[in-house]
């Protein structure tokens, strides 16, 4: 007796993105960021704050911002006003600002203690790494995003890099600018990036009274 082909049987397990808000995480706002450092501040949380700092100026990856090294940002005795990188992404070299408030908090970052000897910017706290993960980076994040009553499953390592290029953008509409400050390589990746098509339309929704 032949025996049909059955379909498995399978247990019914929960969608991995249950409960989760998956997709483009949100840029942060001006308002956020002035909050989120004003805690940072009273908490007396100096490498967070300069990482947080540093995050929004650079616009880099969480993968790159990790990786910095004392080098890349501090030559002759202080902190640079201008650096370059080469991203680990594209293997291009971006270049960024580093503002008067950010310069001030990386010089009293390298002046702890715990920098004494260390090549990275942000030393890792085990003996088998010498950076912070860019997992400990998203925990960060969330902890900060979290610290200000916003849902961290809005908000990732990414809404740090877009902040800024999001209020250029709104500023300015430069696309070109943000696709160099952003390094990449292509404008569609840009536009993809900021969902230009789909922030547009919301204000000209906004706009129109019916």
């Amino acid at each position: 007796m032949t025996v049909p082909n059955l379909p498995a049987v399978r247990q019914n397990r929960p969608a991995w993105n249950k409960g989760r808000l998956i997709g483009q995480k949100r840029p942060l706002h001006p308002k956020h960021v002035w909050a989120i450092r004003v805690r940072l501040e009273i908490a007396k949380a100096v490498q967070n704050l300069a990482l947080f700092n540093l995050a929004i100026d650079s616009k880099l990856r969480g993968c790159d911002l990790v990786r910095l090294k004392v080098t890349d940002v501090y030559a002759a005795g202080q902190v640079k006003e201008r650096t370059s990188i080469l991203q680990s992404k594209t293997q291009k070299p971006v270049r960024f600002e580093i503002t008067d408030g950010t310069r001030k908090t990386i010089a009293d970052w390298l002046d702890d203690p715990l920098m004494i000897g260390s090549e990275y910017l942000w030393p890792g706290r085990f003996h088998d790494r010498l950076d912070i993960s860019t997992r400990q980076y998203a925990r960060l994040v969330r902890d900060w995003v979290s610290s200000i009553g916003l849902e961290p499953s809005a908000y990732g390592t990414h809404s740090m890099r877009r902040m800024k290029v999001a209020e250029i953008y709104r500023k300015t509409g430069n696309l070109r600018a943000v696709q160099l400050l952003l390094g990449h390589t292509k404008m569609d990746s840009t536009v993809r990036y900021l969902g230009v098509e789909l922030e547009d339309a919301l204000a000209i929704s906004e706009s129109v009274e019916m």
